[in-house]
């Protein structure tokens, strides 16, 4: 089993990369998010998911260990393939797909290609109790320029989604309405966040 591979950037193409490592390049497929983000050249760590069929052997790579873990719990849900979940994960990030899975959205998973309803309701139902409303919210708070109290974050978000926004849409406006205005305040939170909204 392959963890991770460093290397450097030699090719890019629509699903996948080759990556140099020791002269030897490794087809890796990549989510479009993780693809919009690198360029030729650059040098890479990668964590990586080898899956073995009778007639090929193909890894997928993502930026973050957090990444790899939601991927391979989306290949875990039964009908969800190494190409769906890889689909998903170009469509959305590993922490908006949380905040779908969080808030019951359905029509955000359903956005993905090859993901109908019938595949997303299965996600949402088999993943529902892995993932925790808190933490989603300190992952995408961690690392931020602006220190604020992640309760404030939390109602916001929660507030959003009883308003009807979608967990991906709210847990976006949050953070926005963090950077701009860097208040620890709920309301005013809020208050930024509709903004962000359409």
């Amino acid at each position: 089993m392959i963890g991770y591979i460093k290397g450097t950037v030699e090719e890019i193409y629509e699903d996948h990369i080759l990556l140099d490592k020791d002269g030897m390049g490794f087809r890796i497929f990549i989510p479009s998010l993780f693809r919009n983000e690198i360029d030729y050249g650059e040098e890479l760590k990668i964590y990586t998911h080898m899956n073995v069929k009778e007639d090929s052997i193909t890894l997928f790579g993502f930026r973050t260990r957090e990444d790899l873990e939601v991927y391979r719990l989306l290949i875990s849900v039964n009908s969800v393939g190494p190409k769906a979940a890889m689909n998903i994960l170009s469509m959305m990030s590993a922490q908006e797909l949380k905040m779908a899975v969080i808030a019951n959205d359905a029509n955000a998973i359903s956005k993905a290609q090859g993901i109908g309803k019938k595949t997303a309701q299965k996600i949402l139902l088999e993943l529902k109790d892995r993932f925790d409303f808190e933490e989603a919210v300190d992952t995408v708070l961690t690392g931020g320029s602006v220190s604020v109290d992640n309760d404030a974050v939390s109602d916001t978000v929660e507030a959003l989604i009883a308003l009807g926004y979608s967990g991906s849409l709210s847990l976006k406006a949050a953070k926005k309405a963090v950077e701009t205005t860097g208040s620890s305040d709920p309301g005013a939170l809020l208050k930024e966040a509709l903004k962000y909204t359409f």
